[in-house]
This record gives C-alpha cells, sequence and structure tokens, in this order.
C-alpha cells in the first residue's frame, strides 16, 4: 500500500510554490518530500518539520537561523539549502533532491566495500566535512544514512547541524541504536562537539565500510555507549584478514578515544586519506571483501601467482673442485680411480662448457629481467607534497617532471600537488616523465552588488560570477519593490571561495496589517481581507468554537500580524459550539459545584444575592443538569 495516500500534505502547494508529490522518509524531527517548485520548474526535497516542534517557537527559531547559516556552506558534496519558509503550522526547508540511495542502503544491501570503494565514499565525505569545519559547523551526527550516493556517482552529506538530538541517548529505537554508534566518547561523557566527533564518526564509518559490521555491539543503548568510553576500536584486519595495516592505522587514528589523538578536523583527515591510499598497492586496494571470497568461485584467474626463481633459472649442477668436494653442496666425495690426464682435461672443457652456458643462462634471464621490469618503475606517492619536494622524489625514482599544472583546490594547501598523471603507483618507464597538478589554494570571487535587482537577475549574475544562489529569506521594506533583492549575506564585495552559496534577501514591499475577522461569515472575512490586499484560502477542515457554525473559527496569520501584499490568509470556518451535558450541581457546595461545572468545559458565574452573601449551597443553576450546552459557555449558580 502507497502510504504517502495517508499523508495530508502529498498533493498540497505550500507557501503557494512547492508542490508535494511524494514522501520519502520519515525522522524523529522532519519529514522529507519529493516536491517540485513551481516558479522554477525544478524538482526538489523538501523537509517539513513535525507540527509538534513547529510549535515550540525557539526551537522553529534555532532551525531556521542554523539553516540560514548552512545554506551559506556551498561545496558540491554538500546537499544544498535554497529555501526556507513557514505555511501555517508547516515549517519547511526547501533542498537540493538527489536521486539514489544512501551509504546505510549499499551498506544493507551489499555489505563489507573493497578499500578502494569505501575510500571513494571517504574522501568527499572527508572534503563536505572539512568545509563546513573551516566555516565554524560540526555536523554532530555523521552515519552512513546521511551519506548520500546519487545515481551519477556523485557522494553528498546530508543533514548538516540543522537539529541536535534530544534523546539520543536514552532512547531504545532501532534508529537510535544506529546513531549511538557513531558518538565520540566526549559527546558521551561532557555532550562537548567540536569537529574531532565528527572525525571520531567517519572513523566508525570508515570501520564499517571495510568490515560490514559496526565496532561496538549490544543489547542497549547503554552498552554502546560504555563500549565506547572503555574500549577502543578494533583494527578492521581482526575481522577482515588480509586488509592492509595502513588502513587499521587510519581507522585507529581517526577513532581514538581521547579527541587529542585524533586528527584536528576533516581536512586534516582527509590529508591522511590520501597518504594512505597513495601508499597502498593495487591488490591492497581491491582486496575482495570477505562475502566476495566465499561465492564458490576459485578466482584462479584473477590471482597473481608468483613463480619461484629454481624454476624461471635452470641451477648449476655441483662442480667438483680441486680439493675433491663437491662445490655446491660440499658433500664428501666417495673414493674413485684415478682420472686419465685426457679425461681430466676433457672434464675441465666440460666444467668450462658448463659454467659458460649457465653464464648465458643467467644472462638471458637478466635480459628477460630488464626488458620486463629493469626498464619500468613505479610512479612515487606524491599528494599534498610540495612541488620542490615532488621534483625531488621524481628525480630519486629516475623520472622527470613533464610540466605543471596550477589549479584551485578547497582541500589541498596552496603549492602542494593535488594530484599527478600518471597517478601514483602505475608503472612507467625509466626517465619517463610526469606531469604534476599543485594546488592555487581555493579560489576566491568578490561578491557582486545584487541590491535592487529582481531574484531571477540576481541569482543568475552570482551564477556567472562563479557562486551559488543560496537560501532566500524575505523581509519587509518600505524602499526596496516587491521581489527585488534587498542585499546578500556575505554583503557585496566580500571574498568568497568560488562556488560559495550566497544567501539572499528579498523584499515583501511594504508591510499589510492583518485585519481580525473571526467571528464573521466567510463573505464578510473574504471581502475585508481583499480590502486589505490579502489573499484568502479557506481550510477544508471545520473546527468547533465559540462561533456559530459557517463563521470564521480562526486565521493564519492571526490578528495583530503583518503580511506582504498579495500573502494569503488561511481562515478556519466553526462547525458550531461542541454542545457538553451539564452536570447537576444543585445541593453541591460551591467548590464543588465549581470543579464539576469547569472539569465538564464550563465558565462558572455566582449569583448570591443578599440571601447568598454568607451562604456556601447551590440552591440553583442557570442550565439544569442534564440538558446540554455549548462548552466554554458560563453556567449562573443562585447561591443561598
Amino acid at each position: 500500500m502507497d502510504t504517502t495516500l495517508q499523508d495530508p500534505l502529498v498533493g498540497q502547494v505550500l507557501d503557494g510554490r512547492y508542490r508535494v508529490d511524494a514522501r520519502i522518509a520519515v525522522g524523529g524531527m522532519a519529514t522529507v518530500y519529493r516536491a517540485l517548485d513551481t516558479r522554477l520548474d525544478r524538482v526538489l526535497a523538501l523537509k517539513v518539520m513535525h507540527p509538534t516542534l513547529a510549535a515550540d517557537g525557539s526551537f522553529v527559531e534555532r532551525f531556521i537561523r542554523e539553516a540560514k547559516s548552512v545554506a551559506r556552506l556551498a561545496h558540491p558534496n554538500v546537499v544544498q539549502v535554497f529555501d526556507q519558509g513557514t505555511d501555517g503550522s508547516y515549517v519547511y526547508l526547501a533542498m537540493e533532491y538527489i536521486a539514489g540511495c544512501t551509504l546505510r542502503d549499499v551498506l544493507r544491501e551489499r555489505g563489507a566495500l573493497q578499500p578502494r570503494a569505501a575510500l571513494d565514499i571517504l574522501e568527499p565525505v572527508l572534503a563536505a566535512l572539512g568545509a563546513a569545519h573551516r566555516a565554524g559547523f560540526v555536523h554532530r551526527d555523521m552515519k552512513p544514512e546521511n551519506v548520500l550516493i546519487g545515481d551519477d556517482g556523485r557522494v553528498k552529506v546530508a543533514d548538516f547541524g540543522l537539529v541536535r538530538s534530544v534523546d539520543t541517548v536514552t532512547s531504545t529505537t532501532g534508529a537510535v541504536l544506529g546513531t549511538v554508534s557513531y558518538l565520540a566518547p566526549e559527546q558521551i561523557e561532557q555532550g562537548t562537539a567540536d569537529p574531532r566527533v565528527d572525525v571520531y564518526a567517519c572513523g566508525v564509518v570508515l570501520y564499517e565500510m571495510l568490515t560490514g559490521d559496526k565496532p561496538h555491539s549490544g543489547d542497549s543503548p547503554a552498552q554502546i555507549l560504555y563500549k565506547h568510553i572503555h574500549e577502543d576500536v578494533p583494527p578492521p584486519s581482526a575481522l577482515v584478514p588480509g586488509l592492509a595495516g595502513g588502513l587499521d592505522e587510519l581507522v585507529a587514528s581517526a577513532t581514538a578515544r581521547t579527541p587529542e589523538g585524533r586528527p584536528q578536523d576533516a581536512a586534516a583527515l582527509l590529508g591522511q586519506v590520501l597518504r594512505t591510499r597513495a601508499a597502498l598497492s593495487a591488490e591492497q586496494l581491491d582486496a575482495l571483501p570477505p562475502q566476495a571470497l566465499t561465492d564458490g568461485h576459485d578466482n584462479a584467474e584473477d590471482r597473481t601467482s608468483v613463480i619461484p626463481r629454481s624454476l624461471t633459472v635452470p641451477r648449476p649442477l655441483p662442480v667438483n673442485d680441486d680439493d675433491g668436494d663437491a662445490g655446491a653442496d660440499h658433500t664428501t666425495r666417495l673414493a674413485t680411480p684415478p682420472v686419465p690426464e685426457r679425461r681430466r682435461g676433457r672434464s675441465r672443457r666440460l666444467v668450462v662448457t658448463v659454467l659458460a652456458a649457465v653464464l648465458v643462462v643467467f644472462g638471458v634471464g637478466a635480459g628477460v629481467w630488464y626488458i620486463n621490469s629493469g626498464q619500468f618503475t613505479k610512479v612515487p606517492p606524491l599528494l599534498t607534497r610540495t612541488e620542490a619536494q615532488a621534483r625531488q622524489r621524481l628525480h630519486a625514482a629516475g623520472l622527470d617532471v613533464k610540466q605543471v599544472k596550477r589549479e584551485y583546490s578547497d582541500t589541498v594547501d596552496r603549492g602542494k600537488v593535488v594530484r599527478t598523471d600518471p597517478g601514483p603507483g602505475a608503472r612507467i618507464r625509466d626517465n619517463d616523465s610526469v606531469t604534476l597538478v599543485v594546488s592555487l589554494g581555493p579560489e576566491t570571487v568578490n561578491v557582486p552588488d545584487v541590491a535592487g535587482q529582481p531574484l531571477d537577475k540576481a541569482r543568475a549574475r552570482l551564477k556567472a560570477d562563479g557562486l551559488e544562489p543560496g537560501m532566500v529569506s524575505r523581509e519587509f521594506s518600505d524602499d526596496v519593490a516587491k521581489g527585488s533583492v534587498i542585499g546578500t549575506t556575505p554583503g557585496a564585495g566580500t571574498k568568497r571561495h568560488s562556488g560559495s552559496a550566497i544567501a539572499i534577501t528579498v523584499s515583501k514591499g511594504s508591510p499589510v496589517d492583518v485585519p481580525d475577522v473571526t467571528g464573521e461569515d466567510l463573505d464578510s472575512a473574504r471581502q475585508d481581507l481583499t480590502d486589505a490586499g490579502l489573499k484568502v484560502k479557506v481550510a477544508p477542515d471545520r473546527v468547533n468554537s465559540e462561533y456559530d457554525k459557517g463563521q470564521v473559527a480562526r486565521q493564519s496569520p492571526g490578528d495583530g500580524s503583518q503580511a506582504a501584499e498579495g500573502d494569503t490568509v488561511t481562515l478556519t470556518l466553526s462547525k458550531g459550539p461542541e454542545m457538553v451535558e451539564v452536570p447537576d450541581v444543585t445541593g453541591d457546595s460551591v467548590d464543588d459545584a465549581h470543579k464539576a461545572l469547569e472539569g465538564a468545559g464550563f465558565k462558572v458565574d455566582e449569583d448570591r444575592g443578599l440571601l447568598g452573601l454568607f451562604g456556601d449551597t447551590v440552591k440553583k443553576q442557570s442550565v439544569e443538569g442534564g440538558d446540554t450546552a455549548p462548552k466554554g459557555s458560563t453556567i449562573t449558580i443562585t447561591i443561598r
């Protein structure tokens, strides 16, 4: 059964712009939908906060504040935030839609990955986190569920610090068991979270990719948390024999139990990952995970065999020396009849012939070795080394520098090698040349001045200058026309990395005071709102209220609010008051009567008169017990 059919948001248009097409996922704090931006005609992901959390003003304020900050974090491996807004009780984020799956889906389906695949996923994750750490963000909830792998192979990290889980430790759901598996010890003990908690989580994710299993397990979250604090993450080779030692060292470094023992942030860990990869051979990178070794296939043709030297070069026969010993193995020679001189000379010639043959064989063998191996060498690992260091290592390996190219890089410092062509470990002829690609550091551009321009033109200008239009927020302005840009964050003239997201503030025009139309009939309310320059939307559901059936029970936004001209006010109509049976309180004390009537949902008024000034007994009630009256209405009790 399609559960999206039961979701009231599917098929609706939020904020007059985002058409909700399908539900993708449900989390503890929000639901994610696939939606269409009807203005720009593009598919995106809409993350809608659960209404129970949306009622908490401070939570919503923090959600919006952090969303604005994350929108300025532009990186090709970060899921981009485009917009944020509210529609009635719905608070939402409009985000980049990634068609594909999560790393959790991959691990669930395939189990352990080859080291090359695991590093191919880890490196863009660390690049994204490194950009976040430099911008002052800590993800705090890194796990395979937050690593998205697109159908085109792109790897992106989602949920950058938008919300912090409030019950991660105490809940016992399966989702939380997944979360506690990646918590750093200091998160558990002190509740602190700096970039090194993300480094720890990435180390655990790497372990899981290499082994197909989490490093710590238990029957409850408490057991897992205890192990994180008191036990080291085991080396992955303990579960997958044959894994390279460098991978064990990488996991151990990232998951050190004390923060001081880990790389200081994701960028530092990325550098360590690149160095580890460069030091691994192709065989080590392509080592088959455990499940691939037990599929019944011999793999004999896939393995590289080592042929013993004794089978490649004929061993010379033992040659008798002048002392009578067998020169090859020094075995004592048995006494033999004397050898005639002529035979002795022939024997010596035979020895010379055999030695010559042996030398020829060795010479031919050496020639074959030289042709097959001696003319070749491997490109040494040069990543993150300075250009001078790279040249020195190439010259030491008998190689030349063909040319030096330079390009911008967000992850490699200026002046250091980004990559080589051919790459590290590649087989290359002696005295051949290698191309070095050296980092220029991050590319920076000036933020253009787009104030006063329509939003679509401002976005186009930012893209033309190498920047990404970020989240759009809207504010009232008496000076800037509705729909035009008030300003950007960061402001015009600020230098930013190429590709950075620039938040845009757009004018909602002059504010309009929203009139109070509660208690009015629909036609009258519609007219009042239209006269104020506002649009009207009627909610499909009606509610009980103190107002008569068909009158406006409530409105959003309410009285005293301000809206932009052309904004929509949602009206909820009344289906009349709820009728409730009135308790019989005649003869009760005044206190008991109050408790009974107020408990049933009524207000209470007292009529004491002159005779009831000192009385405490109810003699009469305005609506007799057993009859019904509108909930919330007033019942008058007469006291004597």
